[in-house]
Order: C-alpha cells, then structure tokens, then sequence
C-alpha cells in the first residue's frame, strides 16, 4: 500500500507539516508527496479519497472512490494476492 497526498490547502504542501500529520494520524504506510499533481493527474483522479488495487503486473483492476465498500475492497485485495506471479 502507497498512499499519494495531493495537498488541498498551502501548508500540506510542506514536508514536515505532512510527516507530522502521518505520525499524528498513526499512518504506517508510505506516502508520496504530489505536490504538483503528477500522480494525481496520471489516474484522473478527481475526489478523495479515491482507492486504486494494481496488480502484479502494473495493471489497474479496481478502482472505489469514497468511504464504504470495505469488504468488496478486502476481497479484492485477497484475490489480487492469490494471483500467481507472472
């Protein structure tokens, strides 16, 4: 899991005041800093927050914008690991 912070407001774009928000936040994975929209842009992304599940291969195969749908999420992250490597 990599999460990717597009900053909303002036502060986030910051480094330190992103480290300080993961740690307040107790996030245990990395996160990217995009700050010029780079990755952001490349998925079309338009809302947050917005999940994207890559496969083994580099290939998007699923997508959920929002809050909710944990365990359709769950199952697809299992059947995503299941998948032989290439």
């Amino acid at each position: 899991m990599i999460g990717n912070h597009y900053p909303e407001f002036g502060y986030e774009r910051d480094l330190a005041n992103l480290k300080q928000a993961l740690v307040r936040l107790e996030v245990e994975y990395p996160v990217a800093q995009d700050n010029d929209r780079v990755t952001w842009g490349a998925y079309g992304t338009r809302y947050w927050p917005t999940l994207y599940l890559i496969d083994k291969e580099g290939n998007l195969r699923y997508q959920h914008i929002g809050e909710g749908r944990y365990e359709e999420t769950e199952a697809a992250i299992q059947s995503l690991l299941a998948e032989p490597y290439p």
